[in-house]
């Protein structure tokens, strides 16, 4: 896969708690739709007004990943879904004979039915099987282990995600870069930090200003699809955590609500010492 160029607030500490949803990559929006499709956010010098003092970050700091060609956004749908059903095969494998195994496999001949052609079909394509395959595999779970299980679950896949995501060689910023490219699979608003003392190797962080997969849920919640979770936070919150960790870097994270909607800030940051890494 292809890369780009790198260019109220609820705090919560490094173990954090969302569905992922899904839907199709979300297009130009009219001027009318009051919504910017980029958010600028005030730099030191503006108070949080907006003006000619204010701070625009250079453009590459923007959604850098909006121009991800379709055969990568694919890519990454399939990735996440394979991380996903090993992550929860691993996890049911581990419980051992607590798992009836007949509805496991009824499960996996629900997530692998139609498949789009790898080939040919475009990402929103592969966007509706993963988002369908998520709500399968949470209602699964949830149904026979409760909300709390979806901790195990994300850690489960976190080991995954360790072996199959690249290592790209930047730091603390591949773990927030491929939060980055997530939240661009949705259309979600989002920008990095562009201050140098506060990024690199030991440091990144990642801002949605705008998350979309609370635009999608509603979306096939309307539709018809059957949403276990009341928030998608529920889920992703411990998933980017566990993914972050994986990596090798400390994870922390805030969730942003305000005039541009649900949102959160990401932090990747290497630890100082080996035992800092140690969940407590």
């Amino acid at each position: 896969m292809s890369d780009a160029p790198e260019g109220a607030i609820a705090c919560a500490g490094s173990r954090d708690i969302a569905a992922q949803g899904a839907g199709t990559p979300a297009g130009p929006e009219p001027a009318e739709s009051g919504r910017a499709r980029t958010t600028v956010l005030p730099g030191p010098d503006t108070d949080g007004v907006a003006g000619t003092d204010a701070v625009v970050r250079p453009e590459k700091f923007r959604n850098p990943y909006r121009s991800m060609p379709d055969a990568e956004r694919s890519a990454l749908w399939r990735q996440r879904l394979h991380e996903a059903e090993a992550g929860l095969t691993g996890l049911l494998a581990s419980l051992g004979d607590e798992v009836h195994l007949t509805d496991w496999f009824t499960l996996q001949a629900e997530l692998f039915a139609d498949l789009p052609d790898p080939l040919t079909a475009p990402a929103s394509e592969w966007q509706r099987v993963f988002f369908r395959d998520q709500a399968l595999m949470e209602r699964f779970l949830v149904a026979r282990y409760g909300e709390e299980i979806l901790a195990d679950w994300a850690r489960a896949n976190a080991g995954i995600h360790r072996q199959v995501e690249p290592d790209r060689g930047r730091g603390a910023a591949d773990p927030v870069h491929r939060i980055a490219r997530q939240a661009e699979l949705y259309g979600s608003d989002y920008e990095f930090d562009d201050d140098a003392e506060t990024t690199g190797p030991g440091h990144a962080a990642v801002t949605i200003t705008h998350c979309a997969i609370w635009d999608y849920r509603e979306k096939a919640r309307r539709g018809g699809v059957r949403l276990t979770l009341a928030s998608p936070c529920t889920y992703c919150t411990e998933a980017l955590t566990a993914n972050i960790r994986a990596k090798g870097y400390l994870p922390a994270h805030q969730l942003r609500n305000g005039p541009t909607g649900h949102g959160c800030r990401w932090e990747a940051t290497a630890p100082a010492g080996p035992d800092e890494l140690q969940e407590t």
